[in-house]
């Protein structure tokens, strides 16, 4: 599986950006997706994550209701839409996959593939 993310810039605080990923290769196993994001200086926590199926959504208590992660219904992608954003957003932010057949709302520890990363900066 390869994972194409895209979206990230440079925004004040109070602004929004939308991140885009793209998922290519042994997709049919798949069973959703999430994103993901690093500091400077700290470790990846998990932000968000969506099951296909059922299009379940969870997040991270730092995003919610300021985040809102979708499905592209016409190919295998998803968007994370990032609102209020804050200068703590800051991060490389990485789309990932969970192992095939496993659930992307099971814990990070089920998400095997990642995308390159995209930088999102929030200036206060």
């Amino acid at each position: 599986v390869q994972l194409q993310a895209s979206g990230g810039g440079l925004v004040q605080a109070g602004g929004s950006l939308r991140l885009s990923c793209a998922a290519s290769g042994r997709t049919r196993t798949m069973l959703g997706m999430g994103w993901f994001r690093q500091a400077p200086g700290k470790e990846r926590e998990f932000v968000a994550g969506i099951n296909w199926s059922s299009g379940r959504t969870v997040y991270a208590d730092s995003v919610k209701g300021r985040f809102t992660i979708s499905r592209d219904n016409g190919k295998i992608a998803v968007y994370m839409q990032m609102n209020s954003l804050k200068p703590e957003d800051t991060a490389v932010y990485y789309c990932a996959a969970p192992r095939a057949y496993m659930s992307p709302l099971n814990g990070p520890g089920v998400y095997e593939y990642w995308g390159q990363g995209t930088q999102v900066t929030v200036s206060s």
